[in-house]
């Protein structure tokens, strides 16, 4: 998009928008339950700013360029408009650092700072670095660098159970979990960054530039969800216990899932109800209750499951089916009907 054109483009600033408002159900739900973990947060801020935090610090000043009024100008304009759209309290520094692999990162606990790599300056148009932005400052104001640290101490600390008999499945079952949400993590941070652009072609054509290596002139959108859903619905049992082996400790998910993802959101109807000021307040954050994001992340799972038409998913269902057909058959019997 031109300068001329940007300018002309209005976009909804959400006051007091919560991060509960784009986080998927599965992180929501997650994040609800440590945010109640009363003093955990703060001694795990403390801790991280004394071991880590300055080490960033000095790192990107060092080896990095922190954008500014006078450095990556175009970069501080789009940050701050996403910002403003989000109504984010307090702007993260952001730095550019050299690198020609695609891909940008929310660093730091304290002081959260967002890390761009050259490469998708290069790459993106305005729109879609504000995509890009937005969801990292969705990372930054869901704390989900606080509560990945935690989660990864958790871990490390279960490293103990290897030496333990059987130990090291509960380990396994902590690493898939961590990672299942992590994965949804993502997902959340994708919807914060359609609502900072607002500009659903943007967000999809950015996965379509990560997954093609920019070749976008060679893509069809229609097409390129189509493959999506290739994906998602495969009809092989063996595709579907792939895809299970494919994901199982990735931190995110595949740039054509994401879009998919993105696209599926739209659809739901969710981000135009955002768009139309029904959403979440900051100010209501510290009254959300656990029983109910718990309950939302069950029902989404569940919906995804009955939705689905991946070949394990249909396996499972129709299992489950016989297991409660057969279930009606002995109680009649017991019953003698």
């Amino acid at each position: 998009m031109n300068e001329s054109s940007e300018t002309t483009r209005h976009r909804v600033v959400l006051k007091g928008i919560s991060s509960r408002a784009w986080e998927h159900p599965a992180d929501r739900g997650a994040l609800v339950a440590l945010r109640k973990l009363q003093g955990f947060d703060t001694i795990l801020r403390k801790f991280s700013a004394f071991m880590n935090e300055r080490a960033i610090k000095m790192q990107l000043l060092g080896s990095a360029v922190r954008v500014s009024d006078r450095q990556f100008p175009r970069l501080q304009r789009l940050h701050a408009e996403a910002a403003t759209t989000l109504d984010a309290p307090e702007l993260p520094e952001l730095y550019v650092i050299a690198s020609p692999v695609f891909n940008a990162m929310t660093i730091g606990i304290d002081t959260p700072k967002i890390v761009v790599n050259s490469a998708l300056v290069d790459l993106l148009d305005d729109e879609e670095l504000r995509f890009v932005l937005g969801h990292e400052l969705g990372h930054a104001l869901s704390g989900h660098a606080l509560y990945r640290t935690l989660l990864q101490y958790i871990l490390m600390f279960g490293m103990t159970l290897t030496s333990v008999p059987f130990g090291g499945i509960g380990l396994i079952a902590l690493r898939s979990a961590l990672s299942e949400w992590s994965r949804k993590s993502e997902l959340s941070s994708d919807r914060a960054g359609l609502l900072a652009t607002q500009d659903v072609q943007a967000a999809i054509r950015v996965n379509m530039k990560l997954a093609s290596g920019g070749h976008l002139e060679d893509l069809d959108q229609t097409e390129f969800l189509a493959q999506a859903r290739d994906y998602q619905d495969t009809d092989d049992l063996r595709d579907s216990i792939a895809k299970l082996l494919l994901v199982d400790g990735t931190t995110h998910p595949m740039n054509v899932v994401r879009a998919s993802e993105i696209r599926r959101w739209v659809d739901s109807g969710a981000y135009a109800d955002i768009l139309g000021g029904n959403y979440p307040r900051r100010a209501g954050d510290k009254d959300a209750k656990i029983s109910a994001e718990a309950s939302a992340a069950a029902e989404a799972y569940s919906k995804d499951f009955n939705e689905s038409d991946d070949a394990l998913a249909k396996l499972a269902k129709d299992v489950g089916g016989g297991i409660s057909d057969l279930g009606k058959w002995v109680s009649g019997k017991v019953r003698g009907e």
